[in-house]
């Protein structure tokens, strides 16, 4: 049996409220795209968070979108 496949995406985009992560605008949200491994996935994260550094209300995030889909679903300790 194959190791289970895990799914991180990376997404983000101005926020019209910080401390709840509220998105100004739906339409504009930013996906980076889709990793198999947090790593792969926070090195995306960390470049487009770089880029964005001159703007305080653009947020980035890493979405574990393997637990949402199977949250019964065990990960590796290191993975998260």
């Amino acid at each position: 049996m194959p190791d289970k496949q895990l799914l991180h995406l990376v997404i983000g985009g101005e926020l019209s409220d910080l401390e709840n992560n509220i998105f100004k605008d739906l339409t504009r949200v930013d996906i980076v795209g889709a990793f198999p491994s947090y790593e792969a996935a926070k090195a995306a994260w960390r470049s487009k968070a770089q880029a964005t550094v001159d703007n305080a209300l653009v947020r980035y995030f890493i979405i574990h979108a393997h637990k949402l889909l199977d949250p019964d679903a065990e990960e590796a300790a290191d993975e998260c």
